[in-house]
């Protein structure tokens, strides 16, 4: 998928089949949505369409019929910016990825190495975290560097 820059993008992880009632508003504005796996119902694709188009990759549970088309990993281009997406957090990144998307973990974390913005958005539904905040992230692309920041939601 190709985007023109600047874009904003919501990132989303691990929703199990749950998808938190705050995240429409913390994705209310974005200009497409990345699901990094374990979606866990085809419905959850079609509530974040509502919100802007998605590109989601399949996760190690992401067993069903419906899922056999997702792919394992995806590339999106906003202006001249690589996102590469995929679900496990071992994969490796080609090296003309700016920005490295990863779930699986369901931990937030966000690491910006030279010249790649590692991006974690940990689970939407169930946190491994001690705090065990749901969590999702939002990604600016295209004026200076890629920026991300992880939302909890509340």
């Amino acid at each position: 998928m190709r985007l023109e820059a600047p874009a904003l993008l919501g990132v989303i992880s691990d929703t199990h089949g749950e998808l938190h009632e705050a995240v429409s508003d913390v994705f209310a504005g974005v200009d497409l949505v990345i699901h990094a796996g374990d979606i866990g119902t085809e419905s959850i694709l079609a509530e974040l369409e509502l919100l802007a188009p998605v590109v989601a990759v399949r996760g190690n549970t992401d067993e069903a019929r419906w899922a056999e088309t997702l792919p394992s990993s995806a590339r999106v281009r906003v202006g001249a910016t690589v996102v590469e997406v995929a679900h496990d957090p071992c994969a490796p990144a080609p090296p003309d990825a700016d920005v490295v998307v990863r779930g699986h973990t369901h931990r937030p974390r966000l690491e910006a190495l030279p010249g790649v913005l590692h991006v974690n958005p940990g689970s939407a539904s169930r946190p491994r975290t001690q705090r065990r905040v749901p969590t999702v992230a939002l990604l600016a692309l295209g004026e200076g560097p890629p920026r991300a920041r992880i939302v909890e939601l509340v």
